[in-house]
């Protein structure tokens, strides 16, 4: 099938919720893509953030060969060893807590908040979020993320939700009350232009949780699984929340969320009180027991960090050269480039030059590369978005 056939087809019977790049990928390979007409893609945005060690790693694909030949799929009312390996896991990792699996970031979401509500006081009701934020597509997620784009045409959204700027200390001490249940924000804002929480702001919901008797929880869908230099976000800030969401690059590309919770808020939940038919089925736990050894075989912890400092070192020499780099913002393989102006047709000419990469908020590109880049890609990266700019400021 070529290129126009296989959109001819989705054009007929695919919904268009999606805006879709015009291309038809047929393979993906550590860092690159490979479309249906042999084009070679260096991929900075792998499946926004899920291919956090690069596509089809050789652990994880044989992981999941390995499994499928076993079993499939069992329903929650059985265990299965894999979902309580992969758990303990991500507890030893974590901050000792205990998990539960569903399929989504969203769904991870929605867990950690309906788990908020069931473990707070009666009477308790309100989450704060932050503005900027995203935290998924579900009625209650699309309203906990506070960006008015993603409510039109679904109003009115869920009461009991209200939002405050981001980094805002003295907003949110004034938002807070003993009817609020939660406060749910990202460590590090992706969708939102990567925008990195402050030590104050993170400590100041720790403290107003804990004075208030609300649960705090970080939405780790992107920032979990090692891409910060860290296996969690709220790793960098010296604070422990009450609850994690996780997602993304928790399964290596196959379809896998969850939380973490502590011990004392998870007992919460009781059989008849939360679920997810297919949450936890052994191939996307075999899939995530394989990332984290892939992780920790590989050291690449220790790579994301490297890589981050060298990309930044580079898009700084950027910068220079390029007026419309305004500045950079990260954490490890979290790269945001905030330029001066509209980012979409840089992306777009990206790609027609064989590199993709994102553009958020309009004016910010985001790079987000598996933990699994080396120099030499970060180079060939970023002189494709040299040539692109120098392009386009002399048209």
């Amino acid at each position: 099938m070529t290129t126009q056939e296989t959109i001819q087809l989705f054009d007929k019977y695919v919904i268009a919720n999606y805006g879709r790049l015009p291309r038809v990928i047929v393979k993906g390979e550590g860092n690159y893509l490979f479309d249906a007409d042999g084009n070679k893609i260096l991929d900075m945005f792998p499946g926004w953030a899920v291919s956090g060690i690069g596509h089809c790693h050789p652990r994880v694909v044989e992981a999941i060969r390995k499994q499928a030949g076993e079993l499939l799929h069992i329903d929650n009312t059985f265990y299965n060893e894999k979902q309580g390996i992969l758990a303990s896991m991500l507890s030893e990792r974590g901050f000792g807590g205990k998990c539960f699996f569903c399929n989504s970031g969203a769904e991870a979401n929605e867990a950690a908040m309906k788990l908020a509500r069931k473990y707070t006081a009666e009477g308790k009701y309100k989450f704060i979020t932050t503005e900027g934020s995203f935290h998924g597509r579900t009625y209650a997620t699309v309203t906990a993320t506070a960006q008015p784009k993603y409510h039109e045409g679904f109003l009115p959204m869920l009461p009991g939700f209200e939002y405050v700027p981001f980094n805002d200390v003295e907003a949110l001490q004034r938002a807070f009350s003993d009817e609020v249940a939660a406060v749910m924000v990202e460590p590090i804002q992706g969708e939102g232009g990567i925008n990195v929480a402050t030590p104050e702001f993170m400590h100041t919901i720790r403290e107003l949780c804990d004075a208030h008797g609300a649960a705090m929880i970080l939405d780790e869908v992107q920032t979990g699984m090692g891409r910060t230099g860290k296996w969690f976000g709220y790793q960098h800030f010296d604070v422990e929340p009450d609850i994690i969401s996780m997602a993304k690059a928790l399964g290596g590309g196959m379809a896998i969320g969850g939380i973490m919770a502590k011990p004392e808020v998870a007992k919460a939940l009781v059989p008849g009180t939360h679920a997810s038919t297919f949450g936890g089925n052994p191939i996307a736990c075999a899939a995530g027991i394989a990332v984290i050894e892939a992780i920790e075989q590989d050291n690449l912890l220790q790579n994301a960090v490297q890589m981050g400092e060298y990309a930044i070192e580079k898009i700084e020499a950027l910068k220079q050269k390029h007026e419309i780099i305004d500045h950079v913002r990260s954490k490890g393989l979290m790269i945001g480039i905030q330029l001066t102006g509209p980012g979409a047709a840089i992306v777009d000419k990206c790609l027609e030059k064989g590199l993709r990469i994102n553009c958020t908020q309009q004016t910010v590109l985001r790079f987000m590369p598996s933990m699994t880049v080396t120099r030499d890609q970060l180079d060939t990266a970023l002189e494709i978005l040299d040539t692109v700019l120098t392009e386009g400021s002399e048209e």
